[in-house]
């Protein structure tokens, strides 16, 4: 079982930054795959970036350029670093590890609880 806990949420203007944190602990936590998901009041879970084969770092569209995962192995700890944020960046973002293959899939074993980020205009 791995657990997985977030922070770094909070309340930000529009144009400003965030970074969120994953810290992963558990049997078997470096054998995943880390992700991060978002789930916006009324909508779906989405993905907003994950890391592939080769510590490969991919990005959903809506964010690219604006967002950047990033990891410290020592630390078992996934980051999130979210800049130029829009107030459609509005949700509850999660922490996932899981499998992945290439660009655009992951499969979620293990969820954190999530936090929210609010960015106002």
């Amino acid at each position: 079982q791995v657990q997985l806990e977030e922070s770094g949420g909070g309340s930000v203007q529009a144009g400003g930054s965030l970074r969120l944190s994953c810290v992963a602990s558990g049997h078997g936590s470096p054998n995943y795959y880390m992700a991060w998901f978002r789930q916006a009041l009324g909508k779906e879970r989405e993905r907003v970036a994950h890391f592939s084969e080769n510590d490969r770092a991919n990005y959903a569209e809506f964010v690219q350029g604006r967002f950047t995962i990033s990891r410290d192995s020592a630390r078992a700890t996934t980051y999130l670093q979210m800049n130029s944020l829009k107030p459609e960046d509005t949700a509850v973002y999660y922490c996932a590890a899981g499998g992945a293959s290439g660009t655009a899939y992951f499969r979620p074993f293990f969820w954190g609880q999530g936090t929210q980020v609010t960015v106002s205009s």
